[in-house]
């Protein structure tokens, strides 16, 4: 089996065992009635997420560079990923770091019922997450084929997840998601309006 498709299949798998745990009913079933395991499902969510992450990156013990940005361009596109990084960084502080990571003091029964985000960069997209996230990847100067692979699989696997993503978001929030969906675009920003 080729590293390239060794590589296909564990991201297969890993983005079918991550939006399975990300599930309303998997968390259910997963914590039964245990509030330990109910308070830290997310934190164990993002260490198994990490851990297949890793084991999926794993699949190339090489992986050949394709190109290279030349010159000062390659310190340009450093500078625009560390850019995404920080407005990544926001866009987790604006909807909670400590429930993100999984690591809130508050237990979950005693948590205020969660609001919908739509201010900061959720005004100008609904899915800033994928979408910087996407433009991260994009921005990279060295492109190897290993990077490659995971900037195409990714730009499916987000735009997939964002789609699953805005069905729970409609069961959470009803008719204040649908108004929000008419007014603000899914992942790519309206540049003329």
């Amino acid at each position: 089996m080729t590293e390239t498709t060794l590589f296909i299949l564990r991201f297969s798998l890993f983005a079918v065992v991550h939006s399975l745990l990300a599930l309303p009913a998997i968390k259910v079933k997963c914590t039964g009635r245990s509030s330990h395991l109910i308070r830290f499902y997310r934190l164990y969510y993002n260490i198994v997420s990490l851990l297949l992450f890793g084991w999926v990156m794993a699949a190339f013990k090489s992986s050949a560079i394709l190109f290279v940005v030349p010159g000062v361009w390659s310190l340009v596109l450093y500078f625009m990923q560390l850019v995404f990084l920080v407005i990544l960084f926001a866009c987790v502080r604006q909807t909670g770091m400590a429930e993100f990571l999984g690591v809130s003091a508050v237990p979950v029964n005693e948590r205020k019922a969660p609001r919908l985000v739509t201010d900061g960069w959720y005004r100008i997209v609904r899915h800033p997450l994928y979408l910087f996230s996407m433009l991260f990847l994009l921005s990279n100067p060295v492109i190897s084929s290993r990077g490659l692979l995971l900037t195409l699989f990714s730009a499916i696997y987000f735009f997939i997840g964002a789609r699953l993503e805005e069905h729970r978001l409609l069961l959470a929030f009803g008719s204040e998601y649908e108004t929000y969906q008419r007014t603000v675009p899914f992942i790519f920003p309206r540049i003329f309006t």
